[in-house]
């Protein structure tokens, strides 16, 4: 990837002049079926201009209660396009028509509730631990959202993980949404970037709103070298970051002090909670001290996340030294 990016040709992409981004927005709307790509720096400004494309001011967006564009992109939901969120909580993090249906407000006769604009679905769903989306129900979903008008936005920030272990192509997978997003870093391997593909007419109208978000990049071709490479390359090797996730998920749950639903893990994350009151903080920074990342997703509640750079021997160590740390803490 270093070397594509020293070698990148390049121009001024906020005149869709830089040729390697042009190469790889083509390339990305041609693996999902779409008319159009958008490149943009990161997932959250991909999702907030989908949002903002989709919706006008003084509606409501749905998603799952734990989604991403609500607790993890700074309000941006109100702060950009002037819509506020209404949350349904999903087992697994996996919303459903049943649950989608009661939340839909349409505009009929004397009605002081906010319309719905958008409906956001999250696959693979970060804070429910990675978990999939079953093709079905995102068929579902489409189906009925389209009897109600409503676009359906995927933040598929981790799409390629689903696909992976789904065993489908995200051109099938993503077909009945009205726009996708998906990351080029995480699990891609891109040090920088994300993509949003849709309509040509709705790129269009994003790519006016990644100007106003200041995504306007100009040489932007040294990233998107990059991006080709993970599309290209990176896509394929996803399995190796699920098993390594499994194989963690197997060592955590033989300890009395974690709580962890093995069944969760499906994708390369791993959350698990600490019984017995263990503040995840100090577990957190103990294993840092010993070269183990994570992070704290709450209290009492640890994430870890497999990829490129962990390989299997690695993923090993980490094991041992997670179990070591927790029953100390213990």
């Amino acid at each position: 990837m270093r070397a594509a990016m020293a070698a990148a040709e390049v121009g001024d992409d906020v005149y869709s002049e830089d040729p390697t981004v042009n190469r790889l927005e083509t390339h990305a709307a041609e693996m999902f079926g779409r008319e159009a790509a958008l490149f943009v720096p990161t997932g959250s400004m991909g999702n907030q201009i989908a949002v903002r494309m989709h919706t006008e001011h003084g509606q409501e967006v749905i998603c799952e209660a734990r989604g991403h564009v609500f607790d993890w992109e700074m309000g941006m939901v109100s702060a950009f396009s002037g819509c506020q969120i209404r949350t349904a909580y999903a087992d697994r993090g996996i919303l459903t028509w049943e649950l989608i249906k009661p939340l839909i407000s349409a505009a009929t006769g004397l009605d002081f509730r906010p319309r719905t604009g958008l409906i956001c679905i999250e696959n693979t769903h970060n804070m429910a631990g990675g978990t999939v989306m079953p093709l079905g129900v995102a068929r579902e979903i489409w189906a009925n959202a389209a009897d109600a008008h409503l676009p359906v936005h995927l933040d598929g920030a981790r799409v390629f993980n689903a696909a992976t272990a789904l065993g489908v192509g995200v051109k099938e997978l993503t077909s009945g949404y009205a726009s996708v997003m998906f990351c080029l870093s995480k699990g891609l391997c891109a040090p920088v970037g994300s993509m949003l593909v849709s309509s040509r007419e709705n790129i269009e109208r994003a790519r006016r709103f990644r100007k106003a978000l200041g995504g306007g990049m100009r040489q932007a071709g040294v990233l998107a070298a990059a991006g080709l490479i993970a599309l290209e390359q990176m896509t394929c090797r996803l399995k190796e970051d699920h098993d390594n996730a499994r194989l963690l998920a197997q060592r955590l749950s033989e300890l009395k002090q974690v709580e962890l639903d093995t069944a969760l893990v499906q994708t390369n994350i791993v959350i698990f909670g600490l019984r017995g009151g263990v503040e995840a903080r100090t577990v957190v920074n103990a294993l840092a001290a010993r070269g183990v990342r994570t992070g704290s997703v709450g209290p009492h509640s640890i994430r870890l996340v497999t990829h490129h750079d962990v390989d299997r021997e690695a993923c090993e160590r980490a094991a041992t030294i997670l179990a070591e740390e927790i029953q100390k803490s213990a």
